[in-house]
């Protein structure tokens, strides 16, 4: 059977469009729409082991706000954003999520 080939000026068409429109500042990638973190870790983490923070809030890609611990080791880890330790972390390590209206 012989395939059929595509138009080449529908193909360099559809590629100008793609260019064209950038994606807006801030919108997930076509890979990020899902939560990132399937689970949460349930022990409380000292934050002197802790680098750094991160807290996505939810949104189309994921029903529930994420935070994401960095460990001085490297490691990512998921934290149970209800969890009152973790509201603890979040409000002195991010001192902005209090202007948004917390988690």
């Amino acid at each position: 059977m012989a395939s059929r080939a595509m138009n080449p000026h529908l193909l360099l068409l559809l590629l100008s469009l793609a260019k064209a429109v950038p994606p807006s500042p801030g919108a997930p990638l076509a890979g990020e729409l899902r939560c990132r973190c399937v689970q949460t870790v349930t022990e409380v983490i000292p934050p002197r082991r802790l680098a750094g923070l991160e807290l996505i809030p939810a949104g189309p890609h994921c029903a529930v706000p994420e935070v994401i611990a960095t460990t001085k080791a490297g490691k990512l880890l998921c934290l149970n954003h209800s969890a009152p330790w973790v509201q603890l972390l979040i409000t002195r390590l991010l001192p902005d999520s209090e202007n948004e209206g917390g988690i």
